[in-house]
């Protein structure tokens, strides 16, 4: 059994997808192909954006767009404590200083009370700028923008969308990747729609802003000569194969894969609710499910509900094992485990397991099977 089966998804696009790789190649247009373009528009289109710009990878997005508003240092960037290193490392790239918010245990989304305190903490201390809020749609669903969109408006702060998991989330209709100034994503293989390597995309519905992004991201160069470089960027492009395999998964991404995790989620709710802590998913809110996280009575039975599985040919992961105010990256901070008790809850219980749009109901079954013999 597969934590995410690539390889079920690729055999049944394989001929489109080796029909796209072949056609690049013969082009020979490996950077900057037509399909990249391509792509581009699609993706614009289904999350109503007027701007995609593609990137490297998701890490890259979000460096890029927080440079694009010139973020640097004496620069307050707000971002969930329980989430993926790069939400964070990319403000502390820059040289801003990121400040972690705990979570809503209940979606392990960034809490919307937590963030107004650590926005009030940080005014009161006056050594940091406010700028930016980075709210992160973990495992599928989109952040509470309900209420973290009129906190950005009070306070004066950019809000990035860091859509790296969220992809093909929704709020009453309203996509991921739309609720940002900027919104980002990640095509890491491993995600709702995910590349054969790295890649990475940016929103935006501002102009000027798309324009800088695709400045910044080919080295600062200008739109008029590619070797007049304007500013410092970095060199972060999608390679056009990624883009051509990108396009096909894309394609069953919307015509089947989204329903396919959700209708399998709720299966395993079904089978799980009674006896596990299984995901909330919010009223009006749409999943797309990168990962299926449960939560378990503390650490230990964790640790030995993974053996029994792991025995069986079953791969769980724990996302997250640490909060990113643990990291030893951060230990210069000296910040104290009480202002994060929900990231400190869900790090120690937490275990994700197999979800992907190809996952049998009989596989699903045997995993559900076995956990539930282990609390009975």
């Amino acid at each position: 059994m597969q934590f995410r089966d690539l390889k079920a998804q690729y055999e049944t696009i394989k001929d489109e997808i080796d029909e796209r790789i072949n056609a690049v190649i013969n082009s020979s247009a490996f950077i900057l192909g037509k399909e990249v373009t391509e792509l581009e528009d699609k993706l614009a289109e289904y999350v109503g954006r007027k701007h995609c710009i593609a990137c490297a990878n998701g890490t890259d997005a979000l460096t890029l767009a927080l440079m694009s508003w010139g973020i640097g240092a004496g620069d307050a960037v707000f971002t969930s404590d329980f989430t993926y290193f790069a939400s964070a490392g990319s403000a502390s790239i820059l040289g801003a200083t990121p400040i972690f918010v705990d979570i809503d245990l209940s979606t392990f989304n960034m809490d919307a009370n937590a963030l107004e305190k650590q926005i009030l903490r940080v005014l009161e201390e006056g050594r940091l700028t406010p700028k930016v809020i980075i709210p992160v749609d973990l495992f599928g669903q989109p952040a509470d923008y309900d209420k973290i969109l009129p906190l950005a408006q009070k306070y004066g702060l950019k809000v990035l969308e860091d859509a790296a998991q969220g992809f093909g989330g929704s709020i009453r209709g309203q996509m991921a990747c739309s609720f940002g100034e900027i919104s980002t994503t990640s095509f890491f293989p491993a995600k709702p729609l995910g590349c054969y390597g790295d890649g990475g995309a940016i929103f935006t519905d501002d102009e000027e802003i798309a324009g800088r992004l695709r400045s910044l991201l080919a080295q600062g160069k200008s739109p008029f000569d590619k070797y007049d470089n304007r500013e410092i960027g970095m060199n972060s492009r999608l390679d056009t194969i990624q883009a051509a395999i990108l396009i096909p998964k894309f394609k069953v991404f919307v015509e089947h894969e989204l329903d396919d995790v959700n209708r399998i989620a709720k299966w395993y709710t079904e089978k799980l609710k009674n006896h596990f802590v299984s995901p909330t998913v919010l009223p009006e809110y749409k999943s797309s499910w990168a990962q299926y996280t449960i939560l378990l009575n503390n650490s230990e039975e964790r640790k030995n509900i993974q053996h029994k599985l792991k025995e069986q040919g079953i791969p769980t992961m724990i996302y997250y094992p640490r909060g990113l105010h643990q990291q030893e990256a951060y230990s210069w901070m000296q910040l104290n485990d009480s202002m994060y008790p929900n990231t400190l809850e869900a790090t120690s219980r937490c275990l994700s397991l197999p979800m992907h749009p190809y996952l049998k109901r009989e596989d699903l079954e045997f995993v559900c099977n076995l956990l539930l013999n282990e609390r009975s």
